[in-house]
């Protein structure tokens, strides 16, 4: 159990979290109090939550980079939606914003699962059509604090904790971490305990053994990119009320930070290997990365490089992994 224990990435990946905390710490003390990870858990909620769609995809062996053009599209409709109808009300805007994510998302599932288009190049275009379409038929308008409805102002307000400052001043833990911990645990139950999550282990570990088994893998490639355009559709209104700006051109280019979080937990881009506890995990670490850059002296820029130097390590260790085990099998092959 302790040799499984130090061979996981997990484990390794808490260890520098720590440490890189600890250095934070000593540099900065007000980066372990309590408010500044409230504000932490707040800000990153939204994209630990795409981190949870991207972990599904990557699992299945495939990959999704539109899904940041699916967040603003389903937040930019859901608040013309009720500017327009002059309905002021959250689950009319989650409503909205989730069943445009799931339209956008079964557009996806058809260019991959009926016409067998690559995933990356399929969502590479989609990203652009989907981002296109919205400027060109909905609109590029920014909507600013004072033009949204007051649904927003108030959800983003909302706390589950609430503290005060000696000023008098309240802080407080966010209402987001409830919906995280919701998609965390919806998630979980899918893949651990569903035919449907078995699934798209089984896809990710083997495509061809796993059609030939009889799974419908139709059936499961269109539940995974309707599921990323479902919590996509949640984190645009949580974006949205986080900032309380509604700009149809934001969001779109962070898809890599996302896509990193979760391959340093410890997802395979080749599918079939990973685990929500590793991706929470790297989620923690971009978020710490990207925050508190300018703390260790380090240019904003960096936050590109680590980025892409930790997407390339990801690649290189699944690559490093399968020719160890490639060679193992055929010594046991040679062996037999």
């Amino acid at each position: 159990m302790r040799s499984r224990t130090f061979q996981r990435t997990e484990f390794y990946l808490l260890l520098v979290i720590i440490v890189f905390s600890t250095v934070l710490t000593i540099i900065n003390p007000s980066f372990l109090t309590v408010e500044n990870l409230f504000d932490l858990v707040k800000s990153s909620s939204g994209m630990a939550i795409l981190a949870m769609g991207v972990f599904v995809v990557l699992l299945s062996g495939g990959i999704d980079v539109s899904f940041t053009a699916v967040a603003i599209a389903g937040q930019y409709i859901a608040v013309n939606t009720l500017i327009a109808t002059g309905i002021d009300n959250l689950l009319l805007a989650f409503a909205v914003s989730c069943a445009v994510g799931m339209a956008l998302g079964a557009i996806n599932a058809v260019f991959i699962s009926v016409l067998n288009l690559p995933t990356l190049i399929t969502t590479l275009g989609t990203l652009s059509l989907f981002h296109g379409a919205l400027l060109e038929f909905v609109g590029t308008k920014s909507i600013n604090t004072g033009g949204l409805p007051n649904c927003f102002k108030t959800f983003s307000s909302l706390n589950i904790l609430s503290f005060t400052r000696a000023d008098g001043t309240t802080y407080g833990l966010s209402v987001f971490v409830l919906f995280f911990i919701a998609v965390v645990l919806i998630s979980w139950v899918i893949l651990r305990f569903s035919v449907l999550g078995r699934g798209i282990y089984a896809i990710g570990g083997n495509f061809t053994a796993a059609k030939r088994s009889g799974l419908n893998i139709h059936l499961i490639q269109f539940f995974i990119y309707m599921y990323v355009g479902f919590l996509a559709g949640i984190m645009g209104v949580m974006h949205l009320s986080l900032i309380r700006y509604s700009n149809p051109n934001y969001i779109v280019g962070t898809e890599l930070s996302v896509i990193a979080a979760v391959v340093i937990g410890g997802a395979r881009i080749t599918g079939g290997t990973g685990s929500i506890i590793g991706t929470i995990l790297g989620v923690v670490m971009i978020v710490i990365l990207e925050k508190n850059l300018v703390l260790i002296g380090l240019s904003s820029y960096w936050q590109q490089f680590f980025i892409g130097l930790i997407i390339i390590v990801g690649v290189s260790v699944t690559y490093i992994q399968n020719r160890i085990r490639s060679g193992r099998s055929a010594l046991t092959a040679a062996g037999t």
